[in-house]
């Protein structure tokens, strides 16, 4: 099996363990956003925001550094318990600070104390999996890592139907079930799921001998501390938008706004599926004659891909609005979603160019560019949001992926050199915006839309069809 044709098979079968998951969460988005008003939904946008925040906070760059020394250490035992142990020590010590000064901090993060013990739940859990998870990318078990995560989300999804759809449906009753607090039901069905997560996961906790080594701990820390730092800024530059909406217009416009964001997440869907089967395969494949040209030549069809996706949502955005945002009470904040999927894209290249810096072992660089992006989204949207309104948060999320994407490619070509392709990288972008462009201003003509999707599509075949042959002729 040829080296691109195995990481597209270890990418499609990752991708699938989040393709289905996150396809499910779409399933979901109408169900919330046809049963929540736009106040309940910005609740549960900063629940996961927290959560989102402490999942960096508690893996602390683990799982990256032992992807890193786990590929090329002849202990590779050793590299997976002591990664375990830490994780799980630091974990319990998280909790039971937590617990003993639930009150103060829930005031403190001004959510309420019933919110907070779940969110507390649901981090602890997670966060205990991520070692075992991890080993079974590492050791090329990727439809067993698929079973799991797809059994995780299939449980949340049938609970959060059960809990919002069955129970009102056909009028169950349960002295415990509150209608005027449906949203805690969302954190309640994660809760589950991630608990028969970690049951499933139980065996990987005894797989090796636990031992602890100091030396092996200091060089995962060291490597992987400036990735947890960049993983908190990320975070910023991610949320921090749908985190301060609410101080500075109100709770229902960020609702609105949560909701049609998550019309973007297409695009998000890709990107993490390239991630979670690109990230093993730049380690292990470092060591090539001809890595540097296979890492540029994944670039390029990375960006044709998101490009393609790009057009197409865009293409047919009223369809997709309809179909996942059911209340039109959201619909005010609609126009962010093509900002949002272009900002996505830039993401998703500067994910790819970051290979440069965990492949030199120069992970504070990501660091860096993380903390300059995250500078760049706080000034913007604090200076931005009072005086423009929310469409300013989604262009300083476009500015903010932008600017790190750039100085990611500058920075790379001087410490770790790829041949990318700019001109048909760039082509393909200009291109995909220009289409983008004209579909925005059809007036949901869905034939002149269809013809530009076709357009696009034949373009990509007529500039790559000598690469295309030569690619199936070699496989």
């Amino acid at each position: 099996m040829s080296v691109l044709k195995k990481f597209f098979k270890d990418t499609i079968i990752y991708g699938l363990a989040t393709v289905l998951p996150r396809l499910m969460n779409f399933v979901l988005v109408p169900l919330h956003t046809g049963n929540l008003k736009t106040t309940s939904f910005s609740d549960n946008t900063t629940f996961y925001i927290y959560a989102a925040f402490f999942n960096v906070l508690l893996t602390y760059g683990m799982e990256t550094a032992f992807f890193r020394f786990f590929t090329k250490s002849k202990e590779k035992d050793k590299i997976f318990s002591t990664t375990f142990i830490s994780l799980v020590v630091t974990t319990f010590l998280f909790l039971i600070a937590m617990l003993l000064y639930s009150h103060q901090l829930s005031s403190m993060f001004g959510i309420s104390q019933k919110y907070f013990n779940l969110l507390i739940g649901v981090i602890v859990l997670d966060t205990l999996v991520v070692a075992p998870f991890a080993y079974l990318r590492a050791t090329g078990r990727p439809i067993k890592f698929a079973a799991i995560k797809i059994s995780n989300i299939l449980i949340y999804v049938l609970l959060n139907y059960f809990f919002l759809w069955c129970i009102p449906k056909f009028n169950l009753s349960f002295s415990w079930y509150d209608t005027s607090d449906l949203v805690q039901y969302i954190f309640i069905a994660n809760l589950v799921a991630s608990a028969v997560t970690l049951l499933l996961l139980l065996p990987y906790f005894f797989k090796t001998k636990l031992h602890f080594s100091l030396t092996i701990f200091k060089q995962l820390i060291n490597y992987g501390w400036p990735i947890m730092v960049a993983g908190l800024a990320y975070v910023i530059n991610e949320n921090f938008d749908k985190w301060v909406i609410p101080n500075l217009l109100d709770k229902d416009i960020n609702g609105a706004y949560s909701g049609c964001y998550k019309i973007a997440m297409f695009m998000t869907i890709f990107i993490q599926a390239f991630r979670l089967g690109a990230e093993p395969f730049f380690f292990s494949h470092a060591k090539e004659k001809n890595a540097k040209q296979t890492y540029a030549l994944i670039m390029k069809y990375f960006v044709i891909t998101g490009s393609l996706m790009l057009v197409f949502i865009i293409a047919y955005l009223d369809i997709f609005k309809t179909m996942l945002v059911t209340d039109s009470n959201y619909w005010q904040a609609i126009q962010i979603v093509p900002i949002v999927l272009l900002a996505n894209l830039c993401l998703g290249i500067y994910f790819n160019l970051a290979i440069w810096y965990k492949l030199t072992d120069k992970t504070r660089y990501g660091m860096y560019l993380s903390i300059v992006g995250a500078i760049v989204t706080i000034g913007l949207n604090i200076t931005l949001i009072p005086e423009f309104g929310f469409i300013a948060a989604a262009w300083t999320t476009l500015v903010a992926y932008g600017v790190m994407m750039i100085l990611s490619y500058l920075l790379g070509q001087k410490h770790y050199p790829v041949p990318y392709n700019l001109k048909q990288i760039l082509g393909y972008l200009f291109m995909a915006v220009a289409l983008s462009i004209v579909a925005l201003n059809t007036k949901a003509n869905y034939y002149i839309n269809t013809i530009i999707v076709l357009v696009f599509l034949g373009l990509i075949v007529l500039f790559e069809k000598k690469e295309i042959k030569r690619l199936l002729k070699r496989n």
